[in-house]
């Protein structure tokens, strides 16, 4: 196969939701700049919002919400393990991304006097925007990037970040997953924005591609991440959520809750007063869903015909248009029938946990030069809206970090060994397949560390995990598409280990049932009221170790800090 070396300014990995937004700033703060945008997809169609987006998780909208309620909310949500100034720079901005959006063609709910149709899902304030036609986003998205003359390549898969001798980020190394042409590309700042690591468990239905998160997010950006010695942040908060049983989208409180529609037992009884996902919250469905009152369900059938037809629009053609279908072939009506929900396989996202590669308000990570954004990106709650915010961030800064500077010198040592790395599946005679490796993995992923946690089980997952090094050097590829998942493996991998090593290092139980471990059951704040990170060592093992939680900017009461604990319905006997 042969090598591709080209030269640009900024590259930017990942053209979902944060990605496009950071090449479209970057080329707004220099149109001289040439910015790269790649993605192992089609960025026509790529990432979390490939089908679209039915509303705003979080949008901060004057007269709504303030900034201040928003980050004291997400603060108590988060069990107090956040870094405010992330999030209050998210929120602070966050008005002025919807109107972007907004001007740009993206669809939003207004009333009748022409302001957002803000609804309330959150425990505490109104962040909701619903968008029932948001189907078309992505193509707002890509007219965007034209406009603003964006270089695209699409079907790059990225395997390493190029480093420079002092540690900083200086480019990427991959592969063509159609030709297979090896792809070594100089740059002087690099913004990832590669999604969550979606494919870490194994969904119930056993389908590899059958997960909540969009499979092609295997865990890739937190891979090179790690790989280039950015520390990676509270990656025990895994990230867990309801969805509609066997068809793993999610059940979509965010659109039917405004709208009267609730989380219900098998009586079909309230048992949560709020629908909004948190660690808290899934913990409260679980124990529902483990108890006599399971399984969980959605409950509609108590609406009016017209609400019904209003939630079946937005459902059955955005984010997840096969929805409509997979009830109709279960004879499944919102009229007649609740709707059976369960809980997902975990996996790593900020987005909508708090699991990801640790930034500042700037987008800026532990390594010089290199930026992340989006579901990857270490501030809590983040979702589409935190992903189009940081993406923004990231890419301006990135456009002012470049002024002045040449690009390095590349390590051709470096090169070869990833050159090596990479092709040693499709140069071997016979071998495993990427799918039965990969299957196997995720198993060992769903025995070993779906909560609640369990000490010696985590710890037997770490050898499993080492002994599946073993299968990676026996992977054969066919082709360069099946090179691509031979890859992919070896992410999921390393993001199992590091899902493993973080569990077992915090030895308390927080975020819900995000990470309950059993052994370990209370809070602990004494001992662990900090952040947890892990980074590649120096010895080239992961290493974990305490970060303190940085000095809020905004204070919260004590009955505030207990709100997510009260999230149980109160029973008369009680």
């Amino acid at each position: 196969m042969s090598t591709h070396h080209q030269d640009y300014d900024i590259i930017v990995i990942g053209g979902g939701t944060a990605g496009p937004m950071a090449a479209i700033k970057a080329k707004e703060q220099n149109r001289e700049l040439r910015v790269l945008l790649l993605d192992k997809a089609n960025v026509k169609r790529s990432g979390a919002i490939s089908m679209g987006m039915d509303g705003l998780n979080n949008a901060i909208i004057p007269g709504h919400a303030t900034p201040e309620q928003y980050t004291k909310e997400i603060t108590i949500a988060n069990d107090g393990i956040v870094n405010q100034a992330a999030v209050y720079a998210y929120a602070t901005h966050s008005f002025e991304t919807i109107q972007q959006l907004d001007r740009w063609g993206v669809k939003f709910e207004k009333d009748e006097t022409g302001d957002y149709a803000v609804k309330k899902v959150h425990h505490m304030g109104a962040y909701v925007l619903p968008m029932p036609e948001g189907h078309d986003i992505k193509k707002v998205l890509y007219r965007q990037l034209k406009r603003a003359r964006v270089e695209i390549s699409n079907r790059v898969v990225c395997t390493r970040l190029l480093l420079d001798g002092e540690g900083a980020a200086c480019g990427v190394m991959g592969f063509d997953c159609r030709s297979g042409e090896f792809r070594v590309i100089r740059a002087k700042a690099v913004i990832l924005a590669c999604g969550a690591a979606g494919r870490l468990g194994l969904p119930s239905s056993g389908y590899l591609m059958g997960t909540y998160e969009n499979p092609t997010n295997a865990g890739d950006g937190y891979a090179m991440a790690y790989h280039a010695g950015a520390e990676l942040a509270n990656l025990e908060c895994f990230q867990i959520n309801p969805l509609i049983k066997d068809y793993n989208g999610p059940a979509c409180a965010y659109v039917t809750g405004p709208l009267g529609g609730y989380t219900a037992n098998s009586k079909g009884e309230r048992f949560i007063e709020c629908d909004y996902w948190s660690g808290q919250m899934m913990w409260e469905f679980h124990q529902e869903l483990e108890g006599g009152n399971g399984p969980v369900f959605l409950k509609l059938d108590h609406l009016a015909e017209e609400t019904i037809q209003t939630i079946e629009e937005i459902l059955h053609s955005n984010e997840r248009p096969s929805r409509g279908q997979f009830h109709a072939n279960r004879g499944t009506d919102y009229r007649q029938q609740m709707v059976e929900m369960h809980i997902s396989e975990i996996g790593f996202c900020s987005g909508h946990s708090a699991s990801g590669v640790w930034v500042n308000e700037k987008a800026e990570t532990s390594v010089k030069g290199l930026y992340a954004a989006g579901d990857m990106a270490a501030v809590p709650h983040n979702y589409m809206l935190g992903a189009f915010t940081y993406g923004w961030f990231a890419g301006r800064n990135a456009a002012a970090y470049v002024v002045g500077r040449d690009f390095a010198e590349i390590d051709t040592e470096q090169v070869e060994r990833e050159r090596a790395r990479v092709f040693a599946p499709l140069n071997r005679e016979h071998g495993l397949p990427p799918a039965q490796v990969e299957y196997k993995l995720r198993r060992m992923v769903n025995d070993y560390l779906q909560p609640p946690k369990v000490t010696k089980k985590m710890e037997i997952g770490l050898a499993r995990f080492a002994e599946i090094e073993r299968d990676l050097v026996q992977m054969k590829a066919n082709n360069p598409h099946e090179l691509m998942r031979a890859m992919e493996v070896s992410v999921i991998r390393d993001c199992a280990e590091m899902a493993a090593r973080a569990s077992l290092f915090r030895e308390e139980s927080r975020w819900g049932l995000y990470h309950h471990r059993v052994d370990h059951p209370e809070r602990n704040d004494a001992a662990w009221f900090c952040h947890c990170h892990l980074k590649k060592g120096e010895d080239g093992a992961m290493t974990s170790f305490k970060k303190p939680v940085e000095p809020y900017l905004i204070a919260l009461d004590a009955e505030e800090q207990q709100a997510y604990e009260h999230l149980r319905v109160k029973t008369e006997a009680a």
